[in-house]
Parts: structure tokens; C-alpha cells; sequence
């Protein structure tokens, strides 16, 4: 039997002109988890997106995603257990269990579970990850265990200190064999932690992108949270993927 099932689907109209498939599936741990999926060409690769704490699917990613989808490509964005109510908008998937989080490692499982879907409902689809903070080091940590399945890692801010508990992103240095590009504000990189980081993802032969007004996470993509012009960084975005997409 499957890990998953597909429990519920129908369309939705989250963004102007943008239809969404709405999802649920049973994870690996037996979590029913909730997402949205966005259809862009059948030959472009899914981009797994996963959020940051504060946020969920819809929230920190629907600009992102019409633009993702504005260029082609397949978008699956999920409410992971990692906490996420902002903007009116319910975390699904913590909504339905009635609690408010789990620690940060602890939602390793939905990350996986998210891939592991993605392959049964998506099979012909080449897999990109795609994390925000805490998210971003979890991706870090799927893509060096599971690079078969993955052509690609996105990780925006990844989250590094006591608090990711097992899942430090560092730890993944030099393990990970498809290509992963690292962003950062230029503000976070004050910190001597994110600093020591940097420079050994950069040892690593990541690509590395410095967003010299941006903000914390993917929402570092979007101009209403930053309040500066992200032209730089969606080129370094799209010019990423569209390399590892050929």
C-alpha cells in the first residue's frame, strides 16, 4: 500500500487569474498535510515550496508563485507543521491536528513526505526543493539523502543554531550532489553564525546570492516586504533554475 492517499481535490482561485489545485495527503508519520498545486508546463520541473515560521503555503508564497508559474514552471506548496497563520490565512495542516507547532526538526517528515507524494502524483516531473529559514535547512537535509530524486535545492536564509536541533544546515556541507544556490540579506550576514555559514556553503561550490536590501526568507523575492526592488534577486532566482532545468 502507498504511503499516501489523495483525500480531497478541487480548484480554487487563490491569485487573479491563477488556479490552484487544492491537495491534502497522509505523510510518512500518518500527518495529513495540505497544499496547493499550480500547473505551468507539463515538461518543466515542480518546485516544492516550503515556508517559514509566521507564514504558511499561501501566505509567504502566493506573489512567488504566480510568478514561478508566469515562467513556466510546476509549483507544489504545502502548510507544514513548522507554524503559520499570517495574514488571515490558516496553516492548514496545523489547523486540522488543533496544535500550534512542532519543533523545527520534528517537521523533517512533511519535507519528505512532500518529495515522496510528489513522485507518485508527479512522476515525470523533474524535483526541485525550495525552503525559507527553518525550512531552508530542512530541504538541505532531504536533498543529501534523497538527491535521486531531487535536480535541484533552493534555500532561502537557512536556519542555523539550537534551535533546529539535528537539522543544521551546515552539516549538510559538501554532502549534498545536485546544484543548491543559498541566498541571504546583506543584513544577515552581521551575524558570525550566518557569516562561518556562508563562507562554507561557499567552500562547497554552492551558489551563493546576497540580497543587499532584502529580508529573511523567500519574502526576500517579494518588493511589498522588502520595500526595495528584487529585480536582482529574481534574476539570480530564474537564471539558477533555468540552468539546472536544461
Amino acid at each position: 500500500m502507498k504511503f499516501f492517499i489523495t483525500a480531497v481535490i478541487f480548484y480554487i482561485g487563490l491569485i487573479t487569474g491563477l488556479m490552484a489545485e487544492e491537495i491534502e495527503f497522509i505523510g510518512i508519520d500518518g500527518t495529513t498535510i495540505y497544499g496547493d498545486y499550480y500547473a505551468g508546463n507539463d515538461d518543466a520541473p515542480l518546485i516544492m515550496l516550503h515556508h517559514q515560521a509566521g507564514w504558511n503555503a499561501r501566505g509567504e508564497y502566493n506573489d512567488i508563485t504566480a510568478r514561478l508559474v508566469e515562467n513556466g514552471y510546476n509549483v507544489l506548496a504545502v502548510d507544514a507543521r513548522g507554524c503559520g497563520n499570517r495574514d488571515d490565512i490558516n496553516n492548514r495542516t496545523l489547523e486540522a491536528l488543533g496544535i500550534e507547532r512542532l519543533p523545527f526538526c520534528e517537521v523533517l517528515p512533511d519535507v519528505i513526505s512532500t518529495l515522496k507524494f510528489a513522485n507518485e502524483k508527479y512522476p515525470n516531473s523533474k524535483k526541485i526543493l525550495w525552503g525559507s529559514s527553518y525550512s531552508a535547512a530542512l530541504v538541505l537535509k532531504v536533498a543529501a539523502s534523497e538527491a535521486g530524486d531531487v535536480l535541484a535545492v533552493r534555500s532561502f536564509s537557512p536556519a542555523e543554531g539550537e534551535f533546529m536541533g539535528n537539522c543544521q544546515p551546515s552539516d549538510q556541507a559538501g554532502k549534498i550532489s545536485v546544484p543548491v544556490m543559498i541566498l541571504r540579506p546583506a543584513s544577515e550576514l552581521k551575524n558570525e553564525t550566518n557569516i562561518a555559514q556562508f563562507e562554507l556553503f561557499k567552500a562547497s561550490g554552492y551558489t551563493m546570492h546576497v540580497a543587499e536590501n532584502g529580508v529573511h526568507g523567500s519574502s526576500m523575492l517579494v518588493t511589498d516586504r522588502t520595500k526595495h526592488n528584487t529585480d536582482a534577486e529574481w534574476a539570480a532566482v530564474l537564471s539558477f533554475l533555468e540552468n539546472v532545468s536544461k
